[in-house]
């Protein structure tokens, strides 16, 4: 009875916006990491580059680059880890400020009057983004330490056939930390869309379609997807 109070604080719009807002972030995720028409994308490239990476790794001794290199990611993961965890704070703040912050949104151009309790909502699904954001940076964080135990795991001497089967297992390691920062970034980027739905829900759905145009653009026909792909 609780939850069915709240819920029809909804109009019909904001559920139609809440609806397109996770069809397009889940979808989004879906066509980039299977493909989208055999489209050359970022993440299939630089896939190749770490691949590339991983073989030319087997052949430094020592391999102080390499650690060079990945220490070198860790610091923006680490900062992005510390962001989400202010911006969660902030939200839950603003949650005990919650009618200043309506009175301020309702003074914005086009801003539509809603109800306290479904302000509340949208305030709480804005934290679940943020938290989801969380959860990926800090697993990408871990896999990025499980790379350097990887890298440590090299043997000096080894095979052909036992060099490619490291080298694969570095990239595949390399990728799977690298997908997770995106897909924490990704929930950066849409999480400003469901902060677009505190002034309106018609800008709401607008906001997610500009977010999964960029996104989109910079995944499948950016110039820096053209320099890593021109031959």
């Amino acid at each position: 009875m609780f939850f069915e109070n709240y819920l029809t604080k909804f109009s019909w719009i904001d559920w139609i916006g809440l609806a397109w807002f996770l069809a397009c972030w889940l979808g989004y995720e879906l066509v980039v990491e299977q493909g989208w028409s055999g489209r050359k994308s970022l993440l299939e490239e630089t896939h190749k580059l770490r691949l590339g990476w991983g073989r030319v790794m087997l052949k430094r001794n020592p391999r102080i680059v390499d650690v060079a290199l990945i220490g070198n990611l860790l610091p923006s993961l680490s900062f992005y880890a510390n962001t989400s965890i202010y911006i969660i704070a902030a939200l839950f703040a603003a949650l005990g400020t919650l009618d200043q912050l309506m009175a301020m949104a309702s003074e914005l151009p086009f801003a539509k009057v809603i109800s306290r309790e479904a302000t509340e909502i949208k305030l709480l699904i804005l934290i679940g983004v943020f938290v989801v954001a969380y959860f990926k940076f800090t697993w990408s964080l871990r896999q990025f330490n499980l790379l350097s135990i990887t890298l440590g795991s090299v043997p000096q001497e080894a095979s052909e056939e036992e060099q490619e089967r490291h080298a694969q297992k570095f990239a595949a390691v390399n990728s799977c930390a690298g997908n997770d920062f995106n897909r924490g970034l990704r929930a950066y980027y849409f999480g400003m869309a469901v902060m677009s739905w505190m002034v309106s829900p018609w800008l709401f759905i607008f906001s997610t379609l500009v977010i999964v145009f960029v996104l989109a653009r910079r995944e499948f026909s950016s110039p820096i997807l053209k320099a890593l792909t021109d031959n």
